[in-house]
């Protein structure tokens, strides 16, 4: 069954080279019904137009956000960076704006599914969304019980989580939802927020940034578990995309960098090596490519 499928990627100039990685990896290896959605802030919208095209849209977040929400120079940095200011919330960094990017562009396409992928993730086999589907259902990302007690940030995002869901804030066992190539539902990832907007009694972006404690993956996880009670979903605790995470894993080498790929299980599609590790471009675009299907 031939499913239609948003892919989408929240990014900043700063990863602009490592987006057209992603973008060309797309290219080469995706296949099936799909149209990626690169979600931007207004001033990289022109930096990012090179990597348009006929199965790629560049999407400003003026056409995803209230008017009330907006970034500006952050001055802690000397505008370097970007700070997003609202009168319902503490200033904002990036990272929760890409999340919100994401989450609203659910109520802007015409998909069956939304398929998150990150700016720093490089696809290395052929695949196709289709396959998270069987039967109607789709493939649920899920560690179960993958967040333990000493897990702060994850327990702070659960707990948000289950205030805009009218859930517990705290659940047991804790499963972990996060990863950087993962799918949701469009249908449910609608449902979600128009059940937020239904607990809070307000916009659901208001709501959301009520605390900066936001995961996305968590809150779409717990709304399928304790909300949908998982229908139309099925469970797997397999990630599609084999992720750094943090520099003291290997040495910020080439040989450091050749480890990391050998870590690849037959299962995973794609690689991701986070932005603030020292690996270059290059190196991991040989690697990336040389991978047998």
């Amino acid at each position: 069954m031939t499913m239609k499928t948003a892919v989408m990627t929240a990014s900043w100039s700063a990863d602009l080279e490592r987006c057209r990685l992603m973008c060309e990896s797309l290219g080469r290896f995706l296949s099936g019904d799909w149209h990626h959605y690169l979600l931007v802030e207004p001033r990289d919208v022109a930096a990012f137009r090179s990597l348009e095209g006929p199965r790629r849209t560049i999407v400003s977040e003026t056409d995803l956000f209230p008017n009330w929400l907006r970034a500006f120079p952050d001055p802690a940095t000397l505008g370097r960076r970007r700070v997003w200011l609202s009168p319902f919330s503490p200033p904002l960094r990036g990272w929760h704006a890409q999340q919100i990017r994401r989450l609203a562009l659910a109520r802007h396409v015409d998909a069956d599914m939304l398929l998150s992928i990150d700016s720093d993730v490089v696809m290395v086999r052929p695949y196709d969304p289709s396959s998270m589907w069987q039967d109607g259902r789709m493939r649920l990302f899920r560690i179960d019980g993958g967040i333990s007690e000493d897990m702060d940030e994850h327990r702070r995002w659960l707990a948000h989580a289950g205030k805009l869901l009218g859930l517990p804030a705290a659940v047991s066992p804790a499963h972990d939802y996060i990863n950087t190539f993962i799918g949701w539902r469009v249908d449910a990832a609608r449902a979600m927020l128009d059940h937020i907007e239904k607990i809070s009694g307000r916009n659901w972006v208001r709501a959301l940034i009520s605390s900066r404690a936001i995961s996305e993956c968590t809150i779409y996880g717990r709304f399928v578990d304790e909300v949908l009670k998982g229908e139309g979903h099925d469970v797997s605790g397999q990630a599609l995309c084999h992720m750094l995470w943090s520099s003291e894993a290997y040495p910020e080498t080439l040989e450091g960098l050749e480890a990391f790929m050998a870590g690849l299980q037959p299962q995973q599609v794609a690689i991701g090596v986070q932005s603030f590790v020292g690996h270059e471009i290059s190196e991991i675009r040989r690697l990336a490519f040389s991978v047998t299907p």
